[in-house]
């Protein structure tokens, strides 16, 4: 086993630069539960009419932790918009 000595600097240094990198990996990550907002802009919907009727046949998953909030999971949105992708001739 080696022992490596760094100077307080050097190790803080080193420390912030471990900190910063973990962040820009975290940030690249997309979020598994994402607002109605976001959900539309990913189905290019306009109208929250539809993102509730694509949510009430359960053709999108959604968790709704408070009366007034509901989420919806990104991999299921992915998933309803491949399902319906036609082939080109």
């Amino acid at each position: 086993m080696q022992v490596v000595c760094l100077q307080e600097e050097a190790f803080y240094a080193l420390f912030d630069k471990v900190v910063e990198h973990v962040e820009s990996k975290r940030k690249e990550m997309p979020a598994k539960w994402i607002d109605g907002e976001e959900a539309m802009g990913i189905l290019k919907i306009k109208s929250t009419t539809t993102l509730q009727k694509l949510r009430d046949e359960g053709k999108i998953a959604f968790s709704q932790p408070q009366k007034k909030i509901i989420l919806y999971d990104r991999d299921s949105i992915n998933q309803y918009i491949e399902a319906h992708v036609r082939e080109t001739f």
